[in-house]
């Protein structure tokens, strides 16, 4: 009978190849990010033909990862048109903050009702990671950093973790990701000028002390900055959105 010689460092390669469902959660991610950093401006056509071959992957993977976006409300769709990226407006932006202040002000109200010692335990831990690198940067650099980015997320889905509706924590999630993307582009324009730390440290405080009316006016505060320092932004904030140069070179 005859021996096979078996290639060992090519079995685990085959072995170690991602999935089908890993390789689209890659691309949503990298295409998550890209569109909240303003790398896809809002309203730029996102041709798949092009992407693919940038986020090196498959046509199929590519397009399943920007129906996810589509889910998010980051990525919309116009019929057999295509995809492009949601566009951005001061009205949108009035929308998604009105709507963040009632879920997640619920949300957070709910959480602090029935969280228990474990919920306690892991507020202190995110707030305690968050100030570690909110110690470190400067309010200018605050918004682009990705670990802060990472830290802030951790800390308010710590907040929230305890509320038993899993529809409210879904809903905030996804207007979470919609008010950053304005937070982002907007420091690409003109940083905001805040103190982000004591917000936290309030928001934090009231929680953890089981103050619900203090906790929902300091949540409330800290997500309406973000809208009145957006309004203040220059004139042409959202026109210098549109990615129209960049979806006009994509067609041509």
């Amino acid at each position: 009978m005859e021996t096979r010689i078996v290639n060992e460092p090519k079995i685990n390669a085959l072995l170690d190849k991602p999935s089908p469902k890993t390789l689209v959660e890659g691309a949503y991610r990298q295409l998550h990010d890209d569109i909240i950093n303003g790398v896809h401006p809002p309203g730029m056509k996102l041709r798949v033909e092009h992407l693919k071959d940038q986020y090196e992957v498959g046509a199929g993977t590519l397009r399943e990862a920007l129906l996810l976006l589509v889910t998010d409300a980051l990525v919309v769709t116009q019929g057999q048109r295509g995809f492009r990226v949601a566009p951005i407006s001061m009205n949108d932006l009035e929308d998604i903050t009105r709507s963040r202040l009632l879920i997640e002000c619920t949300a957070l109200e709910m959480s602090i009702e029935h969280g228990d010692d474990e919920w306690e335990s892991n507020v202190i831990s995110a707030f305690h990671h968050l100030s570690k690198v909110e110690q470190k940067i400067t309010a200018e650099s605050i918004s682009l950093t990705d670990e802060w980015e990472r830290r802030n997320h951790a800390f308010h889905d710590a907040l929230i973790s305890a509320c038993p509706s899993r529809w409210i924590q879904y809903f905030q999630s996804l207007l979470y990701k919609q008010s950053e993307r304005y937070r982002r582009l907007s420091i690409l324009k003109q940083p905001i000028a805040r103190d982000v730390h004591s917000e936290h440290v309030i928001l934090f405080e009231s929680s953890i002390a089981r103050d619900i009316t203090r906790a929902r006016s300091a949540l409330s505060e800290h997500i309406l900055r973000t809208l009145d320092g957006i309004k203040k932004m220059p004139s042409d904030f959202f026109n210098g959105h549109s990615g129209r140069n960049v979806q006009d070179s994509h067609d041509a």
